[in-house]
């Protein structure tokens, strides 16, 4: 971001002849990503091969389009793979139904806990949706028990581990009918496995941050740091796949979350703050609630200040993070440096 913000859009990173004719795009940050040349430029077609896709495939896509790279992400990949993609992106549920209703898709992309919600809607108008048979979700963490519920609807739902600068970086795969305990990393990248805060590999089964390397002409990135963890796995996979394997997303090395795909970092809770200045702490916590994300803001200070302002802080933290989120005025905040507390339990 700070070498972004000195030398804009791209901080000296990319490319820029190289990219005429593309996007451009901004995260949370901000931090502004290129599309580059070419078909499937996030190498995303062999992560949705691996789970099932195929040529012909009628797919909602209901990942954002507006601002961040997601949406595209995955669209260039169905597409390249030969999909027919409806461009859904996020929110509206009501009129996405109507569609699915119309359009018949037998497999969805997006964000894992949004299929729930378009599911639970369809139940809600009278119109079931039993034509979706897969998924590939990415953006958020796969809970096990999510992806339980959709094995007893007849969804087979896998995911991969992919960030706006680097595309796809790994992916699932399965092996007689079965999801693997791993993901396959994509074979046009370097990854390593590194002690968080150094550049020193860790050995294989370590968990350390990972670290990638790619070899995009426009938007080359060497050792680039996620702030990601995980740890390489030893073992050849069952698949047949014989690229490099890794234990998948194990958590962050650093405070900066990602909420319902959305990355949320520490700066922004404390632009929350500098807007503010009635509140003295604040803590985000993340949570689950309904299979969902949830999100709450816990502040502290004075009371009668604070409370006539609640709705102007909500909004606030809506319109910093483009989330929405809860408010909450707690007595007292632990002293122990967290500005973001993940409170999600990643095993359940």
């Amino acid at each position: 971001m700070e070498a972004q913000a000195k030398n804009p859009p791209f901080g000296g990173f990319a490319d820029i002849n190289a990219l005429e004719g593309t996007r451009v795009f901004m995260s949370p940050g901000p931090i502004w990503e290129p599309q580059c040349l070419g078909i499937d430029p996030w190498g995303c077609a062999r992560a949705l091969y691996s789970a099932g896709f195929r040529k012909g495939e009628m797919t909602i896509n209901a990942l954002s389009y507006h601002m961040t790279p997601g949406g595209f992400i995955l669209d260039e990949g169905l597409r390249a793979l030969g999909c027919t993609v409806f461009p859904a992106g996020i929110g509206n549920t009501q009129a996405l139904v109507e569609a699915a209703h119309h359009i018949s898709p037998s497999a969805f992309t997006g964000t894992p806990d949004f299929l729930k919600i378009i599911l639970d809607k369809a139940n809600e108008l009278g119109k079931p949706i039993s034509s979706i048979k897969r998924a590939m979700v990415s953006g958020g963490a796969l809970f096990p028990s999510l992806r339980e519920e959709y094995n007893s609807l007849g969804i087979n739902v896998m995911q991969c581990y992919a960030t706006a600068d680097l595309g796809v970086i790994a992916y699932e795969s399965q092996h007689d009918g079965k999801v693997l305990d791993c993901m396959i990393v994509n074979e046009d990248l370097i990854v390593e496995i590194v002690r968080p805060g150094t550049n020193e590999p860790v050995a294989h089964g370590e968990v350390g941050e990972l670290v990638v390397t790619n070899f995009n002409p426009a938007y080359p990135l060497v050792r680039f740091g996620t702030g990601d963890l995980s740890a390489v796995l030893d073992e050849p996979s069952p698949c047949g796949r014989t690229n490099m394997r890794i234990k998948g997303w194990m958590g962050r090395a650093d405070q900066r979350t990602k909420v319902k795909g959305m990355f949320v970092d520490p700066k922004q809770i404390q632009e929350i703050l500098n807007i503010h200045s009635d509140i003295e702490k604040a803590r985000l916590v993340v949570s689950r609630e309904n299979e969902q994300d949830k999100m709450c803001l816990r502040i502290t200070g004075d009371a009668a200040l604070l409370e006539p302002q609640f709705e102007v802080i909500q909004s606030t933290l809506n319109s910093v993070t483009n989330l929405k989120g809860e408010i909450e005025l707690a007595t007292e905040l632990p002293n122990d440096g967290m500005v973001i507390a993940d409170e999600r339990d990643y095993d359940s």
